[in-house]
């Protein structure tokens, strides 16, 4: 009897195993992605609010970081009756020197001497982190902002999430010349600044044996921007 308990619990990790490996989903689905669709609007349900404007050092722009309320639902009852206990957070980015993070829905701009305020971008998207490039600012009067952030549902589940392939973008400090830097369908590594050159240097991994996962079959792209020009040309670089 002891055999046959050994022997279930056996195939039970067996089938546990299997089935966590089958529901792991790829990163990208091409036969949907190769077709365009995305996601046409945001999710209704969830109540969109702002954090207080932010004024990067040395601009003329106020920030203001937006994004879904955050509601968390506590797993202990309440003592009479049966509704859980909610909490609610109104804060929906953090700011370190001279970096927004988060998950933002978006981020709006707002000249100082303006009551205007405009979006960086009409589409879905979700914002992980806006850095102003002070550095660049300084050295070659620009006023730059780089992104990473997730702009298409790649693996089709019907919403925006760090599941789907992050990639970069820049902009003005304005919130103009939103621009999408990194290639489609090819998720981003990391990025970094060389001051001496004002350039910026980030890498990519394409999958190219299509199987939706980025692994170790898949080719790393190396590139930079030279930032000190008024065109943001993406320059392939071959390091190995």
């Amino acid at each position: 009897m002891k055999k046959l308990h050994i022997a279930l619990l056996s195939i039970t990790v067996l089938l546990l195993a299997s089935c966590k490996q089958e529901v792991e989903k790829p990163k990208v689905i091409y036969d949907a992605a190769n077709k365009g669709k995305g996601i046409s609007k945001v999710d209704s349900t969830q109540v969109a609010i702002s954090d207080l404007p932010i004024q990067m050092e040395g601009t003329d722009y106020l920030i203001h970081p937006v994004g879904d309320l955050r509601v968390y639902e506590r797993g202990t009852k309440a003592r009479y009756g049966s509704s859980s206990v909610i909490d609610l957070s109104f804060t929906i980015s953090n700011y370190g020197e001279n970096e927004i993070t988060g998950y933002l829905q978006n981020l709006k701009f707002q000249k100082t001497d303006s009551d205007s305020i405009r979006p960086l971008t009409d589409k879905p998207a979700l914002i992980q982190t806006a850095t102003y490039l002070k550095s660049v600012s300084d050295r070659a009067k620009k006023q730059i902002m780089v992104y990473t952030m997730f702009d298409t549902d790649t693996n089709r589940d019907g919403k925006l999430d760090s599941s789907d392939i992050k990639c970069l973008y820049l902009s003005d400090i304005s919130g103009k010349r939103f621009t999408k830097v990194s290639e489609d369908f090819q998720e981003l590594i990391d990025w970094n600044l060389i001051d001496s050159k004002n350039r910026l240097y980030f890498r990519t991994v394409e999958d190219t044996n299509k199987n939706g996962q980025f692994d170790k079959n898949d080719v790393v792209q190396y590139n930079y921007i030279d930032l000190s020009n008024n065109e943001w040309k993406v320059i392939n670089y071959e390091p190995i």
